[in-house]
């Protein structure tokens, strides 16, 4: 099909709304939507409710997605680099027209309160926007030639299909992150979306990209269990894999990738120090330190996992934090005005109750929360947390802040490297010098002087290190390097002579 044909029959199907759930009921996508006969229900985790259902897939159906995509891969990355960028616009266009049921549905399925779906959804419009801008960037580099008669060039090429792997917490965000400059730099992208969040994470991207008017098989959208995403990971012609997500399950997409030989990008959990130097303004500092452990429930892997308090400030600190902790509302965000919504599930609404309660048997203080009402947990602080506790080793992915308290900034940066992780850190002080100090010494691929542990920009390098990641780097500074590879080539007027 022609590209000014492809572009007219996106325009054409803009007539429909984006959120026309009538499309995509029942669906997957492949360019085109597709009945399955099996559906997953999504359902609101703040109430059960149905939101609506999206086409199950099956690791059967994985060869020919991938068929469809080798297809189309090739004639979409022979599209000039400025139609290619149009199109990322027109799609970011698409997105911000509809803003306010976007970020409404972001906040009935994903259970955040509505300030995380504003910032969720301008998030992923921005890195629609920063991945039309890479295409002004150099595609090569002229290299020295040992013979002056060839020239010697390398260039970026695109890796041909890539993977993508999304999660429940931000996943529309975290999916476009991958799938916006995979696609904008030449290639095809299949994705498979958390099955909770699977509208918003996969759905309503694959409609903006329709609509958008690009070409079918570029972007396809699968949906299912560990079953399609170990597919899809081995699946040959699937050249590299980013994923997003637990720990666990990343090691497991780690090595099914690499027994595969496919480039693999994981960006996994956190257990990000939050330091509070004796210092520093503390009610500014329990400020950053709650929106850090509470915001969305604590279900983000940037979360301040442990905050680390100089024993000078503790007592003052602990009890301002408690303060925040037991103001905060918590309930339906679609419905209320409250500032934690649900946690995702009944599992880990037990699996937080059981990490708060195993750290108190082993000796820590409850100053606020530590009970629930069905899926909605209340703000957690948590005293005289120490090593060996369930709360200062495990990621929470719950709303709740152990405090750590130590004797001197040496202690502090102990601490904060006495993890397995290495995703985001931050420190609050008065002295910038001693911010700097402290700053360079946290072993995490993130981290913010005066400010809380959670940020995350279309612009930046971002991933961690040991069992946050494989030190991959997602961001339009470095998308290129993620989402091509190198091409030698030489160029000789005349052919070149050899002895034999």
């Amino acid at each position: 099909m022609a590209e000014a044909e492809i572009i007219e029959r996106g325009k054409a199907k803009g007539a429909a709304s984006l959120m026309d759930s009538s499309v995509w009921e029942g669906c997957v996508f492949d360019g085109t939507w597709r009945q399955t006969g099996k559906v997953i229900v999504v359902s609101e985790p703040a109430t059960g409710g149905r939101l609506g259902a999206v086409g199950a897939s099956s690791p059967s159906d994985l060869p020919a997605t991938v068929a469809k995509a080798s297809k189309a891969q090739a004639e979409w990355a022979s599209w000039p680099a400025d139609k290619r960028a149009a199109l990322f616009r027109r799609a970011a266009d698409i997105m911000e027209r509809e803003r306010d049921a976007i970020i409404d549905l972001i906040v009935r399925e994903t259970g955040g309160i509505r300030g995380k779906g504003e910032t969720e959804l301008q998030g992923t419009i921005n890195e629609l926007i920063h991945s039309a801008a890479i295409l002004i960037e150099p595609e090569g580099q002229i290299l020295p030639s040992g013979d002056p008669s060839r020239l010697s060039l390398a260039r970026r090429v695109p890796i041909g299909i890539v993977g993508v792997i999304a999660p429940w917490n931000f996943p529309m965000l975290l999916a476009m992150r991958s799938v916006a400059p995979a696609i904008a730099l030449g290639n095809a992208v299949i994705l498979k979306p958390d099955p909770q969040t699977p509208i918003v994470g996969g759905a309503v991207l694959a409609r903006t990209f329709e609509l958008a008017g690009l070409p079918e098989g570029v972007f396809s959208v699968v949906n299912g269990a560990a079953d399609v995403g170990e597919a899809l990971v081995t699946a040959p012609g699937v050249r590299m894999i980013t994923f997003t997500g637990s720990t666990a399950v990343g090691r497991r997409v780690g090595e099914l990738a690499g027994k595969n030989l496919k480039k693999v990008a994981l960006e996994l959990g956190g257990k990000s120090p939050f330091i509070v130097l004796e210092d520093a303004d503390i009610e500014l500092a329990a400020s950053a330190g709650a929106w850090g452990s509470f915001l969305h429930q604590g279900q983000i892997c940037m979360a301040s996992g442990r905050h680390i308090v100089h024993r000078k400030v503790a007592a003052q600190y602990l009890e301002i934090l408690s303060k925040k902790a037991n103001a905060l509302p918590v309930g339906d965000p679609f419905r209320e005005q409250v500032a934690l919504g649900p946690i995702i599930n009944d599992r880990q609404v037990a699996r937080v109750q059981q990490i708060v309660d195993d750290t108190v048997s082993a000796g820590a203080s409850l100053l606020a929360g530590g009970t629930h009402e069905g899926r909605f947990y209340r703000p957690t602080v948590l005293a005289q947390v120490t090593r060996g506790m369930p709360a200062y080793d495990l990621e929470i992915f719950g709303p709740v802040a152990p405090v750590v308290i130590v004797d001197d900034e040496e202690e502090a940066i102990r601490v904060a490297n006495d993890t397995e992780y290495g995703l985001s850190g931050a420190v609050q002080t008065a002295s910038l010098e001693r911010g700097l100090r402290v700053a360079r010494q946290i072993r995490s691929g993130l981290v913010h002087i005066n400010d809380q542990t959670i940020a995350d920009y279309a612009g930046i390098p971002f991933g961690g290190s040991g069992a946050s990641g494989n030190g991959s780097r997602f961001g339009s500074t470095t998308n290129w390097d993620e989402f091509t590879e190198w091409q030698w080539m030489t160029i000789g007027g005349q052919p070149a002579r050899y002895p034999f």
